[in-house]
């Protein structure tokens, strides 16, 4: 059985972490399968839904490949939630069970997470004896902000649905995470893909300005050039007749 599935909802990318056994641990060849398949969902979607077979997320990186790693080892088990933060398309965690160490990472890595009643956003790796990696603090930090980030990773605090919520680290809580992750893709999917990708980029370039007349410079050339496809012409086509009807 595949320990990576990927499956298609017209536009929308649904790929499956599936070894529930071992809680959907990462290990290097995981990790290439997933990377794989956001390659895959890249071309063909333009939104991805990332998620694991119940009853976990992603208990995080597997201990016996983790414990043997070194520099290329490490980075080889990171390439798998590296190619989700580094999708072109926008990307969302349902996530469904526990998100431990590297599986917090994985969630981390989307541009966006659903937590379902028994999400668990868990760092681990202190008390693992093991200095985060991946880029983990750097992601927490930005997200929660410094204190929860340190409470998290350094006096081990484990954030639930709610309080994930709560702390910005999740966008809702959702009794089936997976579905209203679908919902909400729907929007990007529905839209023209060079556009949706063009948003996602600028959107990464505009994060990291600290001026607005910087941004709105950045904006103004991909703004002009979506006036002139032919699909804002049939979407504004659409809405005047729609408003001449009424």
């Amino acid at each position: 059985m595949a320990e990576v599935l990927l499956e298609h909802h017209d536009s929308v990318a649904v790929i499956t972490i599936n070894d529930p056994e071992r809680r959907n641990a990462l290990t290097i060849d995981l990790s290439q399968e997933l990377a794989d398949k956001v390659a895959e969902a890249e071309r063909e979607a333009n939104a991805l839904v990332i998620t694991g077979a119940p009853p976990a997320f992603c208990a995080g990186a597997d201990l016996t490949q983790l414990g043997n790693s070194k520099d290329e080892g490490l980075k080889r088990i990171y390439q798998g939630f590296l190619a989700v933060a580094n999708a072109k398309i926008p990307t969302i965690a349902a996530v469904n069970g526990a998100a431990v160490g590297a599986g917090l990472n994985l969630a981390l890595a989307a541009d966006v997470r659903i937590a379902g009643p028994k999400a668990r956003f868990d760092a681990r790796f202190l008390q693992l004896g093991i200095h985060p990696g991946g880029g983990m603090t750097w992601m927490l930090q930005r997200l929660v902000g410094p204190q929860t980030a340190t409470a998290m990773t350094l006096f081990g605090q484990i954030l639930d649905a709610d309080r994930a919520v709560a702390h910005g680290l999740a966008y809702a809580r959702a009794e089936d995470p997976l579905a209203v992750a679908k919902e909400l893709a729907k929007a990007a999917a529905e839209a023209p893909a060079e556009l949706v990708r063009t948003i996602k980029a600028t959107m990464r370039a505009t994060d990291a300005m600290h001026d607005h007349e910087e941004a709105v410079a950045l904006e103004l050339i991909p703004q002009v050039a979506s006036i002139d496809t032919p699909e804002f012409a049939a979407r504004l086509a659409a809405m005047k007749a729609r408003i001449s009807g009424r």
